[in-house]
């Protein structure tokens, strides 16, 4: 194996060695503390430009399957493991790790002590980093300038397109692409849903002329505050009381039209083990996350409350918007986090539409 290094911005250097594509690759270092899953999160929009780290030791061990994917391709800037499994065993397994980077062309790096990369990027903050195989060059310059930008336009669809309900149609959605995962769509087509995917850009005058029966924001990556043009057209949304949903971006996105504000967290959480409490009832659920940014708790008025928050260090993970047929939440019911996971909410969602249909 060819050897290959991890330069961090704030000039640690980690020796491992190289596999998937070849090559290097510049991007923003974060990790994720999914034990599984490592299929969608290479392919979860949500990762764009970033270098992604697990902190699970061994991945790739139960291989690559279609099924689980969340877009057209890899999303990741690069990938970064302690071990990689090159021989996987599972009855669903249609390929290897290795063979799926170098498919879609992404960098991986192996055999660098992830637990000491996570422990810096801890203490640090979310920094850039660049891999750089044997033999290549490498300037601090282009590392310490880089930024992602125009993250949910490089992610989103190209134009609209239609998923039909599964079974009798019950309900149109239409689910706004800010880098969705595919996984939103299918809650929505499995609870008898036709769902209508529009671009990031969509304005919303083209929404109102679909006449749909709710409304589903969806995930996607980058700054949130970055997005000025679909926050003017989120807030006409505001009043018109169409059932609304929102997940991570789409969450974050829906709270700056209405005025709130949001913040960048050192290291954010990325993860299929993060614990949120219900504000209301005071359980506590296992949810999957990933996102770098949170709305500012305090920022919201008198207009909304948040309805979940963050166990571990309390930020907002969840908003009930009280004069209006809308909620949100931070992290992803529709991954299953767990036994107990809050799949429940796209139940709820479902339930205001039908409710909205009949005029209560």
């Amino acid at each position: 194996m060819q050897k290959a290094y991890l330069i961090l911005e704030n000039g640690t250097i980690f020796e491992g060695q190289s596999f998937g594509a070849s090559g290097e690759a510049i991007g923003e270092i974060v990790f994720t503390t999914s034990m599984t899953g490592y299929v969608e999160t290479l392919t979860d929009p949500s990762y764009y430009g970033q270098i992604v780290v697990q902190t699970f030791p061994l991945i790739g061990n139960y291989g690559v399957m279609s099924e689980d994917v969340q877009s057209s391709k890899i999303q990741v800037k690069a990938y970064i493991v302690r071990e990689w499994c090159q021989e996987p065993s599972n009855f669903r397994c249609e390929g290897d790790l290795d063979t799926f980077l170098k498919q879609n062309n992404i960098i991986g790096l192996c055999g660098i002590d992830t637990r000491q990369l996570t422990r810096i990027v801890r203490e640090y903050g979310v920094m850039n980093g660049k891999i750089v195989a044997e033999g290549f060059g490498f300037s601090f310059d282009d590392l310490k300038n880089y930024t992602i930008v125009d993250a949910v336009k490089n992610t989103t669809c190209d134009k609209e397109y239609t998923l039909p309900a599964e079974g009798e149609k019950k309900r149109k959605v239409v689910l706004y692409d800010f880098g969705t995962k595919i996984s939103i769509a299918k809650q929505l087509t499995a609870r008898g849903c036709e769902v209508v995917v529009v671009p990031a850009h969509t304005k919303i005058e083209r929404v109102f002329e679909l006449q749909p029966d709710g409304i589903m924001l969806s995930n996607g990556p980058g700054d949130p505050a970055e997005n000025v043009e679909i926050i003017a057209e989120l807030k006409k949304l505001i009043g018109k009381n169409i059932p609304t949903f929102a997940i991570c971006l789409g969450h974050q996105l829906y709270a700056l039209a209405h005025g709130a504000k949001t913040e960048k967290l050192k290291y954010g959480h990325r993860g299929a083990n993060q614990p949120v409490t219900d504000t209301e009832t005071g359980r506590v659920y296992i949810s999957s996350q990933n996102h770098g940014y949170a709305v500012i708790n305090d920022s919201l008025g008198d207009y909304a409350k948040v309805s979940f928050v963050n166990a571990n260090d309390g930020t907002c993970e969840g908003i009930k918007y009280l004069k209006e047929k809308a909620f949100s939440v931070q992290f992803h019911p529709e991954a299953c986090g767990g036994p107990k996971d809050p799949g429940f909410l796209f139940d709820r969602f479902m339930d205001m539409i039908d409710a909205d249909k009949k005029g209560v």
